[in-house]
């Protein structure tokens, strides 16, 4: 898939004025300028801003049928006579192209890749602005010049087929959003409207790049829908999705970079919803803090949560209610079967709770785990708390460990931390030690709005206590021989309709087989299914893969050094991950220090003073509450529970961004939380572009390993080596010189991708096929 990744390109961005859009490419024949970052003197000016961009496609068999439409304004004072260029396919995948401009078909030609790329480098050299440059070697389809009056409005729709790429054993659509990466102003609404069409039953359906909503019509047929709102893209738009007759079916993709060193793995399965017959009766048991701090509008709110949990129980599930201020309260006093009776009984209960007095966490928590007997069928206990332990036991340590051995049946905690006051460490530390998670609710939102998206997620389960293991050519996951690393590392349930996303690596290429096994009612069960793991990946298509894993690799390190403490290998390799794969957590935010050279980078794994930093940061740890502390242990559960390459701050739930940071985060800077307070923070001194971590330090941008080559060949201290003392080693060019464009045309698609995130003021280090450039 070297090109098809790419492979619609820029389909409209506007390279006009002061923003650029999400698909294609409109070019002002009146004004060439540096777009599209700010152009500081426009007289007339030429602006615009993006109302709507609206994707439609319907996927069956293979085939996309694309439909595009986006309307955007002339905000300036002059005229703007633009072209429409639309990027084709390198390998010529798409027929039928139909663009209209208000509804009218427009003249347009088309160009081969040979006669595109002269139009490519023409754009680029008047406009001196690399942004183009990821798409040389496409063909190209550009219409004539058409007016765009001041203040007016235009419409330009694109319809085309597309050739969908098939790679391991799933089917591969992209769309690109990325050139909005360059953009200064959000685009007003964007969405994404797929309709995926099956004769075999659908059954994984994933986006490595956006979250997205996916509702099923029947086993053949599922919707998937995007909505965004004053947002500036920062990836294209790529979908997954298989289909399988079986109720269970995974799909494992894989990459792996470096053949002698170990590749990544990432598994999805998603279970059929079972029919009513085929139900796995399940156990919930709700506790819930009624303390003095959970008064007004919070208990109104754990009460709606109530009431939502017992609305949705079924038939055969077991439940009960656990209330708890400086005493605890159960609705009954051992599990009840949930029937209409019994759940008008518990609302009755649930409308009778009001707020006051303490907090017995460690009693709540006994008393609901006592109540749990049967070891046959799966166990949830949602706990909810907004404050510290007050009453009775206080200790963290204490609390969890009783709570661990009151545990006997594996019952799953699902933690709920309500505002800035709870003890966010003894959450996770419950969540870790009894097979669960948590969660954390802001201030200003909504406790029901949390508990029912869990809830949701868990109501059906399909296959308990599941384990997954991989064999090949006498290797076993048993003895790490197979796979390593894995995450979710610990046996988990599997429901209907929600996907689980594991992630891991592996040590050897070739064919596999997957042993899922779980049980059902008590019952085992094992399903097995064929993979074929990558030998050597050729390009950077399923790179995703490894960026997601280190996202929760590092997140499981962080919960380690949390709850168990310092340990500096565990240090060192947080260091070496977020200066790999230019991931800024609270503790590595050094990363995005400009004052350090930029050779210093190379020895980030071993060099003493990242280390120290880092250990530094670390012990910020220690705040368990607070601000400082919920936000931390948020930025955590975000990591280790990552599925995608979100564009959410480090934080996850928490922290918002402004247009500004928007557009830099775009552009491939960086998002992360800071440790001391619930406030996200952006730097574009480390970007991610592609797969790759670009660092600024001073007027150079460089990627770690350009560092690490250099470290490497004049055996000089990182702390010594200077850029003037490279010589020769490193090959000058002028951007934009015939040169540098003679360049461009031996690069791959990633390569012109680092060279188009080069802006005005810097020089870029970088090392493409063995030689070093410093791109000035």
């Amino acid at each position: 898939m070297t090109r098809f990744s790419h492979l619609l390109a820029a389909l409209v961005a506007l390279l006009v004025g002061s923003t650029a859009s999400a698909q294609g490419v409109l070019i002002d024949h009146h004004h060439w300028h540096r777009l599209p970052r700010p152009w500081v003197q426009p007289q007339p000016q030429t602006e615009y801003k993006i109302k709507s961009l609206a994707i439609q496609a319907r996927l069956k068999d293979q085939v996309a049928q694309v439909q595009v439409s986006q309307t955007f304004v002339n905000t300036g004072s002059a005229q703007m006579e633009v072209q429409f260029v639309f990027p084709l396919p390198y390998d010529g995948a798409i027929d039928r192209l139909t663009l209209l401009v208000d509804g009218e078909e427009w003249p347009a030609e088309l160009l081969p890749a040979d006669k595109a790329r002269e139009r490519y480098e023409e754009i680029v050299r008047k406009s001196k602005d690399p942004a183009l440059l990821e798409w040389m070697g496409n063909g190209l389809f550009q219409t004539s010049v058409f007016p765009v009056p001041a203040g007016k409005e235009r419409t330009v729709s694109l319809h085309y087929n597309q050739l969908l790429r098939k790679d391991q054993g799933v089917t591969d659509f992209l769309f690109p959003l990325s050139t909005a990466k360059y953009s200064v102003k959000p685009v007003e609404k964007l969405e994404v409207n797929l309709t995926i069409e099956s004769s075999v039953a659908i059954r994984n359906v994933y986006s490595p790049t956006h979250e997205i909503d996916v509702k099923h019509s029947g086993k053949k047929t599922a919707r998937v829908s995007v909505t965004l709102n004053e947002t500036i893209p920062t990836s294209d738009f790529r979908l997954f999705f298989d289909v399988n007759p079986s109720k269970l079916a995974t799909s494992v993709l894989s990459y792996k970079p470096e053949a002698r060193e170990d590749g990544f793995f990432l598994l999805l399965t998603t279970p059929q919803v079972p029919d009513n017959g085929e139900q796995v009766a399940k156990t919930v048991v709700f506790v819930v803090d009624k303390s003095g701090s959970m008064s007004g509008k919070k208990i109104e709110q754990a009460k709606s949560a109530l009431k939502f949990v017992l609305n949705n129980l079924r038939e055969g599930d077991t439940f009960n209610i656990v209330a708890y201020d400086s005493s605890v309260e159960s609705f009954r006093p051992e599990l009840e079967k949930f029937n209409d009776k019994t759940r008008e009984q518990a609302l009755g209960f649930v409308e009778g709770l009001y707020a006051g007095g303490g907090t017995a966490i460690h009693d709540a928590l006994t008393t609901s785990l006592r109540q749990l007997q049967d070891n046959k069928r799966p166990s949830y206990v949602i706990f909810l708390t907004d404050g510290l332990p007050t009453v009775g036991e206080r200790s963290e340590i204490k609390i969890a460990a009783a709570a661990q051995e009151a545990n006997q049946v594996r019952a799953r905690i699902l933690n709920f931390g309500v505002g800035y006051d709870v003890n966010s460490r003894l959450l996770d530390r419950l969540g870790r030690e009894n097979f669960g998670a948590s969660e954390y609710v802001r201030p200003n939102e909504d406790i029901e709005a949390h508990v029912s998206k869990v809830y949701n997620r868990i109501k059906a389960p399909v296959l308990t206590d599941v384990s997954v293991a991989f064999e090949m050519d006498g290797l076993m996951t048993a003895d790490g021989k197979a796979v390593n690393r894995v995450y979710p590392g610990e046996a988990f349930d599997l429901f209907g309709g929600e996907q689980v996303v594991m992630v891991g690596r592996y040590r050897k290429g070739g064919a596999a087989k997957v042993v899922l096994s779980g049980t059902v009612n008590d019952e085992p069960h094992a399903y097995d299914f064929g993979a074929d793991l990558v030998k050597h990946s050729g390009d950077q298509s399923f790179a995703f893969v490894e960026k997601l894993w280190a996202m929760r690799r590092i997140g499981d390190i962080i919960d380690e050094l949390d709850l168990h403490g310092a340990n500096e290998e565990l240090t060192k390799e947080l260091v070496s991950l977020s200066t790999k794969h230019g991931i800024l957590t609270s503790y590595t935010s050094f990363l995005a220090d400009e004052s350090s050279r930029p050779t210093e980078l190379a020895r980030s794994t071993d060099f003493l003073s990242n280390r120290l930093q880092t250990e530094e940061r670390l012990e910020r740890l220690n705040e368990a509450a607070g601000e400082a502390g919920v936000a931390q242990r948020a930025a955590k559960q975000f990591f280790r529970q990552a599925d995608r390459l979100s564009t959410a701050p480090a934080a996850g739930a928490f922290g918002r961004q402004d247009a500004e940071q928007k557009a830099m985060i775009a552009r491939g800077g960086t998002q992360y939380q800071s440790a001391q307070s619930d406030e996200s923070l952006v730097t574009d001194a480390v970007r991610q572009i592609g797969n790759n971590a670009l660092y600024r330090r001073g007027r150079i941008l460089c990627t770690s390993e350009t560092a690490e080559l250099f470290t490497k060949e004049t055996g000089q201290s990182a702390l010594k080596l200077e850029l003037e003392q490279l010589g020769d080693k490193v090959k000058v060019i002028e951007r934009f010189s015939t040169e540098y464009f003679t360049l461009c045309t031996a690069n791959t698609v990633d390569e012109n991708r680092l060279l188009a995130s080069q802006t005005d003021g810097e020089e870029l280090l970088v090392n493409l096929r063995g030689q070093a450039y410093l791109i000035k």
